[in-house]
């Protein structure tokens, strides 16, 4: 049976090859399961019921994944789009989560019309290849910066608006927990330079354990006061009653309090964040796994960003930010998965970890933080392939622009709006309009008008 839906001899695995695929890339994509509820937590939402959101989206994704394009490719809430939502959309904006919510619905909509045709390649085509390479790269800075902040590292200054911590004030709680996450980010790199399977995840856990143990030693003491727990979890049943404080929220905000316009702009971001995350990873590990064509194309493209949109409007009515293609599926290629078997046993694991829930969401930041670091040095690589070169300026600049933007303005939707708008008037200036696509022009117009009106 499982010869017949997967084709695994065409494909040239076995049923063992794909458990082990499958169970690889989901150790190496199961610190979402830790971070989603922290970084969505920051937004107001509650941490239980975001873990289950998370679970059951990434279950429904995966396996849509795996039954429509047989391509063993996991998704789960994106890492980037959850902190776009939480810290831009709800932190800077001010919106409600329940807005960013209902944006991520709308996105999904959007999206499985658009995967329905042709229209989703055709956007990332017009897109600079330079500019969609800063994207991921600022990104991940953005994410490192946000991991640097949860662990308290990074702190605010009056002066220099942000600094280091003090390593020795209240050391028995912010001190030692920003120690903590230099220990944990070195465990981390580490295993991920030993290629050990799942290391981002038992970086994060490695860190906590130790955390435990600076409790029980006296090195860390909890005060709730002051925002510092203890770091022991409760070994009791997950809540599911929870999952009702998110499920179907997103229906229920008068959106004449934020406006229309202001609405669009929000969701209008998350498509276009989105679109490269997802078309990104799905080419990238495709490449390594050589199923691409001749032609540079992946067979199958089509139901697999219909697979992303359902997951990513499934996600938001159960209270999660979008799901999209985890570039960890590249483990489990690395492991030997081929076909959308892998991705049904990572999807079945996903859903067996509802059962863990209070274990997952009581994981201290400092805990999580090495893990968005070492996710944000992960993207980082795409640096090596923008060309800084006196030839190619009209391109690197914009994509500098969009780099340093992100974290700086604290914003992925202002990199990407001021890398289009530079990269336009950039190349209209220097006579190279031919480069410019209509639909840059008309992305350009847009964020124009949002600085203009909003």
């Amino acid at each position: 049976m499982l010869e017949k839906i997967f084709k695994l001899k065409e494909h040239n695995t076995s049923v063992k090859t794909e458990i082990i695929a499958g169970i690889t890339t989901f150790m190496t994509m199961a610190y979402i399961l830790a971070v989603n509820p922290s970084v969505l937590g920051d937004a107001g939402m509650d941490g239980t019921a975001v873990l289950l959101a998370t679970c059951i989206a990434s279950f429904i994704g995966t396996i849509c994944m795996a039954l429509s394009a047989n391509l063993p490719f996991v998704l789960s809430a994106g890492m980037g789009l959850n902190a776009y939502l939480a810290y831009t959309v709800v932190g800077v904006m001010g919106y409600h989560w329940q807005v960013a919510l209902l944006a991520v619905f709308v996105e999904g909509l959007i999206f499985i019309v658009l995967s329905l045709t042709n229209v989703r390649e055709a956007i990332f085509d017009a897109i600079p290849l330079n500019l969609k390479k800063g994207v991921s790269v600022g990104i991940g800075i953005f994410i490192a910066f946000i991991g640097l902040q949860n662990s308290k590292l990074v702190i605010a200054n009056s002066s220099t608006l942000v600094s280091i911590t003090n390593f020795t004030k209240d050391f028995h709680s912010a001190g030692i927990c920003a120690l903590l996450t230099v220990i944990g980010l070195f465990i981390t790199v580490i295993l991920y330079i030993k290629q050990v399977p799942g290391s981002i995840l038992i970086g994060i856990l490695a860190t906590w354990i130790i955390g435990m143990l600076c409790q029980v030693t006296g090195l860390y003491v909890p005060n709730v006061k002051t925002g510092y727990y203890s770091l022991f979890p409760t070994f009791a049943m997950t809540d599911f009653s929870k999952l009702g404080e998110t499920f179907g929220k997103c229906f229920q905000y008068d959106l004449n309090k934020v406006g229309i316009v202001n609405f669009i702009i929000v969701v209008f971001s998350f498509l276009f964040v989105d679109l490269f995350d997802t078309l990104g990873t799905l080419v990238g590990v495709s490449t390594k796994a050589n199923m691409l064509d001749e032609n540079g194309k992946l067979p199958g493209i089509k139901p697999a960003l219909l697979s992303d949109a359902i997951a990513t409007t499934a996600g938001a009515v159960l209270g999660t930010s979008t799901v999209t293609t985890f570039v960890e599926s590249s483990s489990g290629v690395a492991a030997g998965g081929r076909t959308g078997l892998t991705a049904i046993v990572s999807g079945f694991l996903f859903l067996i970890s509802m059962f863990f829930a209070p274990i997952f969401t009581a994981i201290p930041s400092f805990a999580t933080a090495p893990a968005l670091i070492m996710v944000g040095f992960l993207m980082f690589g795409a640096i090596t392939d923008i060309k800084f070169t006196d030839d190619n300026m009209t391109e690197a600049v914009p994509a500098y622009l969009c780099i340093i933007s992100m974290p700086l303005f604290y914003s992925i939707s202002e990199g990407i709006s001021i890398g289009i708008i530079s990269y336009v008037i950039l190349n209209l200036i220097c006579g190279k309009a031919k480069k410019i696509t209509p639909l840059m022009y008309i992305l350009a117009i847009l964020f124009i008008l949002k600085y203009a009106f909003l």
